[in-house]
């Protein structure tokens, strides 16, 4: 990819979320972009710009000024009322190409991970994937003789090498800067009510072609679970649980304290739990007020989708296991007979309450 020229690179300004919305209803990683969306703007004394695509969709402007954005382009299309890559790519693309953003946060949802990539190449841009941390910072971090240092550069943080190292990486000879983030690293933050935003309608044309999908059916699933992401206990259990069967022990101890069920990235392999419950790296970030690792060793993989949690708790035979390096509170023994007298001692303190 050919270094953008300097003086064009300065025409880019602003820090825009792509502003992701389900059958006309954010989605709640748009509020978290946003809220990261505006630290890094304050850092840049610049706007924050929330795009918002889709169709008859200008009801939910209000919304996103609500929870920071400073602007909001507006892509309303008939031919964009379901995700489709085509047009989707077309109508952000052609934003970027239109305003000059200097950067462009996307959520590494389903959805964002189909329209990051595809953004990214066709403005001839980078894009760092599953970012953890976004800051403004100087690029090299260190100086290089002989090499210019640069400043105020996107320093974009994700786990590298199956999450055993840590690398920073930036963008700093083109622009836009681009970054997706999974669901739950970034925190929203508090609405502010009544709050209003400048909004700019935008169309650049769409005209399907042979890249433009027909969609023929949208069949959703229907899940009966609550979202791992959403709760505020949460009780995860791993390998060491033993069998989906003694699953049972968990469920009853989420079952006394109101918490639900989740699990690590083993029990998802051996098919003992969906995915939809996993926690970790390759799962869900989770940040619940209460976090119970039963029978889980404690990877590095693990440890990245659930460390932010408030209080971990961690039952283990394993004394060594590196769980306990991030629990707040561990006991060691046998969870077959631990997880039990735990409830039945939490069911004995509601009961006599």
């Amino acid at each position: 990819m050919a270094a953008m020229d300097k003086e064009i690179m300065e025409q880019y300004k602003g820090v825009y979320v792509f502003a992701q919305q389900v059958d006309n209803e954010l989605s709640g990683i748009a509020f978290e972009l946003l809220g990261k969306a505006k630290d890094l703007a304050a850092d840049l004394n610049a706007d924050v710009t929330a795009v918002l695509i889709g169709s008859g969709v200008k009801g939910l402007v209000d919304q996103l000024a609500e929870y920071g954005a400073d602007k909001v382009i507006v892509v309303d299309d008939p031919e964009l009322k379901d995700y489709r890559t085509e047009p989707y790519t077309h109508a952000l693309a052609s934003v970027i190409n239109e305003y000059k953003p200097e950067i462009v946060l996307v959520g590494a949802t389903a959805i964002g991970r189909d329209l990051g990539p595809r953004v990214s190449a066709r403005v001839e841009t980078g894009l760092t994937a599953d970012c953890t941390v976004l800051e403004i910072g100087d690029f090299p971090l260190n100086p290089i003789p002989g090499k210019e240092q640069k400043h105020n550069q996107l320093l974009m943080t994700r786990p590298a090498f199956g999450g055993n190292t840590i690398a920073t990486i930036a963008c700093p000879d083109n622009r836009p800067q681009m970054a997706t983030v999974r669901p739950g690293v970034m925190q929203k933050i508090a609405p502010v009510a009544g709050a209003k935003a400048e909004v700019i309608e935008y169309n650049p044309g769409f005209t399907p072609d042979n890249k433009y999908v027909e969609i023929m059916e949208i069949v959703k699933n229907v899940a009966d679970t609550v979202d791992i992401m959403d709760a505020k206990i949460l009780v995860s259990g791993g390998r060491g649980v033993g069998s989906p069967e003694n699953f049972k022990i968990l469920e009853d101890l989420a079952e006394a304290i109101g918490g639900t069920v989740s699990c690590s990235r083993a029990v998802v392999d051996s098919g003992w739990k969906p995915k939809d419950l996993q926690v970790g790296q390759t799962g869900k970030t989770v940040r619940p007020n209460v976090y119970f690792a039963i029978g889980i060793s404690g990877a590095i993989q693990h440890v990245a989708g659930m460390e932010e949690s408030d209080i971990i708790i961690a039952i283990n035979k394993d004394e060594d296991a590196p769980i306990f390096d991030v629990a707040d509170y561990g006991v060691v023994g046998d969870l077959n007979k631990i997880v039990p007298m735990l409830t039945a001692k939490i069911k004995d303190a509601i009961a006599n309450k």
